[in-house]
């Protein structure tokens, strides 16, 4: 596949922000429910399932409104979640709080064969 069959398409989610702390994880606060090992400074998210179905999985790369990188899917959330990013702040719990909760758009590769099948 080359780049003429990918294509940026938007979304506007609620976005939150966490930490690799046990407080806030369910065992090793640095292993994704995938199993990566997150580590502080990486630019990673975790993405509510719902948005799983869209085809934000594992790996797939987004940009988030007001954030300069791209950031790489590496966690997937809890079932109750819809419609949400989680974005991970390493172990910054204060920049975490700061951040808060906001709708932000997100912006995801589509991929224009598949959805043409």
């Amino acid at each position: 596949m080359d780049d003429s069959d990918l294509d940026w398409d938007t979304i506007c989610v609620t976005a939150t922000a966490y930490n690799s702390v046990v407080y806030q994880t369910q065992n090793n606060p640095r292993i994704t429910a995938w199993g990566d090992t997150l580590k502080p400074g990486m630019k990673a998210v975790a993405v509510s399932r719902d948005l799983l179905r869209m085809g934000l999985d594992h790996n797939s790369r987004i940009r988030i409104e007001g954030f300069d990188s791209v950031f790489l899917i590496k966690d997937k959330m809890h079932y109750r979640w819809r419609n949400r990013i989680d974005i991970y702040m390493g172990e910054d719990i204060e920049k975490a709080k700061n951040f808060g909760r906001k709708k932000l758009n997100i912006a995801y590769i589509f991929d224009k064969d598949a959805a043409r099948k």
